[in-house]
């Protein structure tokens, strides 16, 4: 049963990876706030989630289990809530979007 949960808590850890990296990334090359907000509530929401569920497969002691249970809670109610707010205020403070097409103005560039 150990390898069992070896590879599920590596494939875990390595796909919660690759989501961090991919918000990291989207983070430098989205071209506005919103869309960079979006990437790095998607990084932190899916990628923290599934490395601590990785992480929780890997532990034996319980309070370090606990510990990690309370961690992921904390992030499943902030994580999404943060992002909407952020987003909120923006959108209350008229940040600007990116837009490209036959619609842009002077203005947006």
């Amino acid at each position: 049963m150990a390898p069992v949960l070896d590879i599920a808590s590596w494939v875990l850890l390595i796909s919660g990876s690759f989501f961090v990296i991919v918000g990291g990334i989207g983070l430098l090359r989205l071209p506005d706030f919103y869309t960079r907000v979006h990437a790095a509530s998607i990084t932190d929401t899916v990628g923290a989630w599934l490395i601590i569920l990785g992480l929780l497969l890997q532990v034996e002691h319980t309070l370090v289990g606990i510990k990690l249970i309370m961690i992921l809670l904390f992030l499943i109610l902030t994580s999404p809530l943060s992002s909407h707010a952020l987003t909120k205020a923006a959108y209350y403070r008229e940040t600007p979007m990116f837009r490209s097409g036959p619609d842009q103005t002077e203005d947006d560039r």
